[in-house]
């Protein structure tokens, strides 16, 4: 009996050591300080507690009866404790009702022309839509004359950094380059190539949908879903204009379109870790002209497969991604706004393709996040401009969720010259996908009391203010 006992305990603490151990040396190589020094002190305690199980086992102490006890209850404790963070909770059946699980009055279509960008750099003082919009929206003129004054979206850009501000503010406006020309209607709605004819290309949807999928992931999407596109999440009017098509704006948006195919595009751990600082607008540009280009092709392909199709990214929406990825299965929205996917966090840029291409929907899930958000509450402790609340979510435009102050966000920008991402930055869910990480992000997905357990543990191992760290050397900048 205690042979077996000595066997299933052993066994536990290797297991237990060689988490410890893994969490140890990705710390190390995401140049993690804090989250080093406490994995060596975690590291510490199966091996001691090997090395006493072996002693112990040496001197004949279980052959007593009191050690046998010992090592008993030892053991149950050591096997089933972690059993405990494994059990599936009761799941959050508002999540798997995507978008519709948290609607509790009247959703209303979100009008472009109201967001803090389309404001800020479509609305041009003494122009015509200048006087229509504050016509209509007088309360939103005093704020916006202000911080015009501050610049553009993100102000003076890299004003954070110096010196080195601007060999990064020359990345990331390379960054965006691409993309820039990928707003004109015949791109953005593209038709078939000559050579297909415009014919519709036959395909039974579970083969449409693997087409897609794949072609999608191939040419660098990261998550991939879809959904029935609701029109509760188009955009009611035009508002962002970018190529001087002064027409289109408070042009009303219709899509006929059935389905929206939204996807994600990793932003890399090591460049969001400086946020706030240049290297995380490098990052953040690249992602949405990655997802431009992605959605770009795949619309290209759909109208070669003889369907109607439109790419929607960073310069040309007229959809909400974030619910219509909440709503494909990608994740679910944050206290701070974004959407957290289980791989990556909110570490994502999203894009989309609408399309009448019959294909198979995918649902909503629950991975934990509404309940690990109440609790969490990192991103408002850390947010600079107290732009996240601390309180619990409300209703917003019939929806229940957190209100996030755009305008206290949108001011921050414009001071530090970045679009900021701490949020992002801190976010117990943003953790490089190191096999640790993975492991947390699987159980808390699961479990309530993995949830509350490992908020607790990302702040006394990496802080509660965690600091930016430092970037790849070719992105380095200075705050001297």
């Amino acid at each position: 009996m205690a042979g077996i006992l000595i066997f299933v305990t052993a066994l536990a603490l290797v297991i237990h050591a060689y988490i410890c151990f893994t969490f140890f040396i990705s710390s190390i190589r995401e140049k993690e300080k804090r989250a080093t020094a406490f994995g060596g002190m975690q590291l510490a305690i199966p091996l001691g507690l090997l090395g006493l199980l072996f002693f112990l086992s040496g001197s004949g102490f279980f052959d007593s009866q009191s050690g046998l006890v010992i090592l008993g209850g030892g053991a149950i404790f050591i096997v089933l404790a972690p059993l405990l963070l494994i059990i599936k909770t009761s799941p959050n059946n508002k999540a798997l009702d995507g978008t519709k699980g948290f609607i509790v009055g009247s959703v209303r279509r979100f009008d472009e022309r109201e967001t803090v960008f389309s404001r800020n750099r479509g609305l041009r003082p003494g122009s015509e839509q200048y006087k229509i919009y504050y016509a209509q929206h007088p309360e939103h003129e005093q704020y916006d004359t202000a911080r015009r004054k501050l610049g553009g979206p993100v102000g003076n850009p890299g004003s954070i950094d110096k010196p080195y501000e601007k060999p990064n503010l020359a990345a990331a406006v390379a960054s965006t380059n691409f993309a820039l020309h990928l707003s004109n209607p015949e791109i953005v709605t593209p038709h078939a190539f000559s050579g297909f004819k415009g014919e519709k290309i036959s395909l039974e949807p579970r083969e449409a949908t693997e087409r897609v999928k794949g072609f999608a992931r191939h040419l660098g999407a990261g998550l991939v879903g879809i959904t029935r596109l609701d029109p509760l999440w188009i955009y009611s009017h035009r508002g962002e204009i970018f190529r001087e098509n002064w027409e289109d704006w408070g042009r009303p948006i219709q899509v006929g379109h059935k389905y929206a195919i939204v996807f994600t595009t990793e932003m890399t751990f090591e460049m969001i870790a400086a946020a706030p600082h240049t290297p995380t607008s490098i990052e953040s540009r690249l992602q949405y002209s990655k997802g431009a280009f992605i959605a770009t092709q795949l619309a290209a392909f759909i109208a070669n497969l003889g369907y109607p199709a439109t790419a929607n990214h960073f310069r040309h929406y007229d959809v909400l991604l974030v619910p219509l990825a909440v709503e494909a299965g990608l994740g679910e929205l944050g206290r701070f706004g974004y959407l957290i996917t289980k791989k990556f966090g909110p570490r994502v840029r999203l894009a989309a393709v609408t399309t009448d291409l019959p294909l198979i929907l995918d649902k909503p899930v629950d991975i934990g996040v509404e309940d690990f958000c109440r609790a969490c509450k990192k991103c408002a402790v850390c947010c600079p401009s107290s732009a996240i609340t601390m309180d619990d979510q409300t209703q917003v435009n019939g929806s229940l969720r957190w209100k996030l102050n755009e305008q206290s966000c949108f001011d921050y920008w414009g001071k530090v010259g970045t679009g900021c991402n701490i949020c992002m930055r801190v976010c117990p869910w943003s953790h490089a996908n190191a096999l640790p990480h993975t492991l947390v992000k699987a159980l808390v997905s699961r479990n309530v009391m993995a949830r509350r357990l490992f908020t607790v543990m990302d702040d006394i191992f990496y802080g509660k203010k965690p600091r930016s760290k430092t970037p790849p050397v070719w992105a380095r900048f200075s705050q001297t």
